[in-house]
């Protein structure tokens, strides 16, 4: 019997992708979920931007393969790949990533299954993601996830990490919408 080495799943929007060994198709987000997504996806492109290190995207699938795994489609609520991990050039030409994304940030749904989501979150880091952030719009927290470590900040701490050198988003700025003027 052959070995399998890549999971495909059909094109679906909302985006399926490959968690605990089925299609699990992403839900379509409701106000928190899309307000704190937005607010990081727009932070951390700006951030970007500014220092030429990589692109940003909501929604981008990626072929994400761990060490001695299956590669499997995933994608992340927000994504960033670097240039280091990935040129540029070769970034303009790759619609589908065959490396997971540096950065991974993935919103909390209240559908979400928690061993989906620790399963996720152990697929990407060991398949070379430095921090996947959990973004928990109930609770207004995110827990930083690294390989063998966690830790939670509140809604009045900031969040920066080494994979993102200068970055710094106040995790407050996730759950608040802005606000009218005059």
């Amino acid at each position: 019997m052959a070995r399998l080495l890549e999971i495909k799943v059909p094109e679906t929007e909302p985006a399926t992708e490959w968690v605990n060994g089925r299609a699990l198709q992403k839900v379509s987000p409701k106000r928190a979920h899309a307000l704190a997504q937005g607010a990081f996806a727009m932070a951390l492109g700006i951030w970007a931007r500014e220092h030429g290190a990589g692109t940003v995207g909501p929604e981008w699938r990626f072929a994400v393969e761990p060490p001695s795994e299956v590669r499997r489609p995933l994608v992340p609520d927000v994504a960033f790949l670097s240039y280091k991990r990935m040129p540029y050039a070769k970034q303009l030409v790759t619609e589908v990533p065959r490396i997971a994304p540096d950065v991974v940030v993935e919103i909390l749904s209240p559908g979400d299954r928690k061993k989906d989501i620790e399963e996720k979150t152990r697929v990407y880091l060991r398949a070379g993601t430095s921090v996947v952030f959990l973004v928990d719009p109930k609770l207004r927290n995110v827990t930083v996830c690294e390989l063998g470590k966690r830790r939670v900040i509140h809604e009045d701490g900031n969040l920066e990490h080494a994979a993102l050198p200068a970055f710094k988003l106040a995790v407050i700025d996730l759950f608040t919408p802005p606000q009218p003027k005059g």
